[in-house]
């Protein structure tokens, strides 16, 4: 029987003295202690560690825990005198941001405040005799959730130096979760004051800090030192690339397999790495996601725990509202292919709807793309380019992105399920009701603000290929944007089995000059996949025309109309004709007798098909055969 397994514990002490579930990662403090980097900036995707290591670190070095070392005997730290007598012996600061999550930067800097004088009242023992003046006294009372910021930004700092005073050693200064304020600001818009008053208060407590022994912030990105970190020379940045702490934060596979052993589970070892596998720091692979992990442990059930614990509204909202090719890599990576990219790890919010490499970089550092390998080309001036081949981190992330994209959908289920089961049964009629009741309740939804989709319907049609992914890979290989013939077709979807018909789409937006009518542009879309040949790879798999269906979608602004133009099996006659249902036009026509005659139909059975079809005299129907009809 295993350990107890605790959910959600951050205080190290406690889970220690519990005897729950715990990997031992206290060598962390000894790699830490050792490389003497003033200031460290450690990132981490969220629910990594990061704070029951923040709290291991408080635990070992604060004079609050002198004396108080039972949490740490029999780990791995403890094995050293050296660390043995190291433990309880610094000040230390340490505050966490993970609650800033407020919709207004008013709110935001107040709560800001407010953790600050948190933290002061922790130490109001340092008020007691003539340690401070009395001007120093005042400024320790001014501090509060209404400070001015020149007094935010001096806090810790001031504090630092009132600790160093009664202790007689400089401290040590631990933020956790630094960038949650950052996320939040770019989301709700107020990223410019953030980013000022951060700066500042960073400036004051990690770079002219005489009072600072050594710091460690960790967060999940790296934002760039532009923005808040252009004054910190002195800042080590360890991301999930760098080579430093690579088996700290996260379960190695040999953890995690020993884990299993203990509570009696290896035999789903294999499960579990599909699932949960996948990360790499550093050099170190096979890093396994640790909250998913203990969660599994305790119920014995696979689940996209670590992407349950959070909202993932920052990375939904870019995908969501991402320029067309964007989505289109997107839709690659979700159908388990590859993406190759050039990387910069710091983060530029502000730049994030603009820059399309760094949301590839937000996306790595969140831990949804891990590095699958790297190259380092020379360009022509002999520059070293890095360039990284990026993939879904593992079975959980691409469940948590398949959910997230139907969330897209959700305020119009109906409609889109309706959709889905109306494309499966050939029903042009109700494809084309529920597709103009799915844009004109949704279609706005993949704006940006600065280009809405009624200008760039592309944004949406892209969101909704994503959406055809999810909903229908486990029936079709879904492509998109894909050489065939002697173009590139816009979707297809090619049936896993033969019993289903293949599937082409062409997307167009109504070119008012040249498209007086929505039927012309469905015409054009069609006229397209039929003169170069999109359904060429189909063919060449040996899929049938009877068994290809072709659809036109076009656009103007929130409005739609499908049209199509396949090939269908005819029970009476033997051969198969080509039936489009857009119109009753020259060109349907055109369409009708050159396809019929190519399947083989005789001209008499063509004539009565026709007639039918497009409610012809006979006279007229003739009259069109000898017109298209080729010997």
């Amino acid at each position: 029987m295993g350990r107890t397994v605790g959910i959600g514990h951050q205080d190290f002490g406690k889970l220690r003295m519990k005897n729950n579930f715990y990997v031992d990662k206290t060598g962390f403090i000894k790699e830490w202690w050792e490389s003497d980097d003033e200031v460290t900036l450690i990132t981490r995707p969220r629910r990594f560690g990061k704070t029951l290591n923040m709290s291991m670190v408080e635990q070992f070095f604060s004079y609050n825990y002198a004396g108080k070392a039972a949490p740490f005997e029999g780990l791995f730290i403890w094995e050293d005198k050296k660390y043995r007598d190291l433990q309880g012996t610094y000040p230390v600061i340490a505050l966490s941001f993970s609650d800033i999550k407020e919709p207004t930067y008013e709110g935001a800097r107040k709560k800001i405040c407010k953790i600050i004088q948190l933290m002061f009242n922790r130490f109001r023992f340092l008020l007691e005799g003539e340690l401070l003046s009395e001007k120093e006294k005042s400024d320790f009372h001014r501090i509060s959730a209404d400070m001015e910021d020149y007094m935010a930004s001096l806090s810790l700092k001031m504090l630092s130096e009132y600790m160093y005073r009664y202790y007689g050693k400089n401290v040590i200064i631990l933020l956790d979760e630094y960038d949650t304020p950052m996320q939040e600001a770019y989301m709700h818009g107020y990223w410019t004051e953030m980013a000022e008053f951060t700066r500042s208060l960073f400036n004051s407590s990690f770079k002219t800090n005489p009072y600072l022994e050594r710091a460690i912030m960790t967060g999940i990105t790296r934002v760039s030192k532009e923005s808040i970190f252009s004054d910190l020379n002195n800042l080590k940045v360890v991301t999930t690339t760098s080579l430093k702490y690579g088996d700290c934060f996260g379960f190695t596979e040999k953890e995690v397999f020993d884990a299993l052993d203990e509570f009696g589970l290896i035999d789903k070892k294999c499960s579990v790495k599909d699932w949960y596998d996948g990360f790499t720091f550093g050099n170190i692979s096979d890093i396994y996601n640790p909250w998913s992990i203990i969660n599994y442990l305790d119920t014995g059930r696979f689940d996209t725990y670590w992407a349950n614990t959070s909202s993932n509204n920052l990375v939904g909202k870019l995908i969501r509202e991402s320029a067309p090719g964007l989505k289109q890599i997107f839709e690659e990576l979700l159908c388990g292919r590859t993406l190759t990219t050039e990387l910069d790890e710091q983060i530029v919010y502000d730049q994030l709807g603009e820059d399309e490499q760094a949301i590839w970089s937000l996306l790595l550092a969140g831990g949804y793309l891990k590095i699958k390998s790297y190259k380092l080309p020379a360009d022509e001036c002999g520059t070293w380019n890095p360039s990284y081949i990026l993939e879904l981190t593992n079975f959980e992330v691409r469940v948590m992105f398949q959910k997230m994209v139907l969330g897209w959908f959700r305020r119009s289920i109906a409609n889109y399920n309706g959709f889905i089961q109306m494309l499966l049964q050939d029903n042009l009629k109700l494809m084309n009701i529920y597709m103009n009741r799915m844009t004109s309740e949704i279609f706005s939804y993949f704006d940006t603000g600065k280009r809405p989709s009624s200008s760039e319907p592309e944004r949406f049609y892209h969101g909704f290929v994503l959406g055809l992914i999810v909903e229908l890979s486990d029936r079709y290989v879904i492509t998109s944007n894909r050489e065939s013939g002697f173009g590139r077709y816009d979707v297809m979807l090619e049936p896993k089995e033969p019993k289903d018909d293949a599937i082409i789409m062409e997307f167009k937006v109504q070119e008012p000059e040249d498209e007086k009518e929505l039927s012309d542009t469905v015409n054009s879309a069609l006229r397209q996949i039929r003169e170069k040949d999109y359904a060429a790879t189909l063919k060449a798999k040996g899929i049938p025309k009877a068994h290809v269906r072709s659809y036109g979608f076009a656009f103007c602004g929130k409005q739609v109309l499908i049209g199509a133009g396949h090939y269908v099996r005819d029970v009476e006659i033997a051969d198969e004709i080509q039936e489009t249902d857009i119109s009753s036009d020259e060109m349907a026509i055109h369409m009708f007798i050159e396809n019929g005659q190519e399947f083989g139909a005789s001209r008499a059975e063509i004539l009565q098909k026709m007639m039918k079809k497009f409610d012809l005299t006979q006279k007229t129907a003739e009259q069109k055969i000898s017109k298209y009809w080729k010997d």
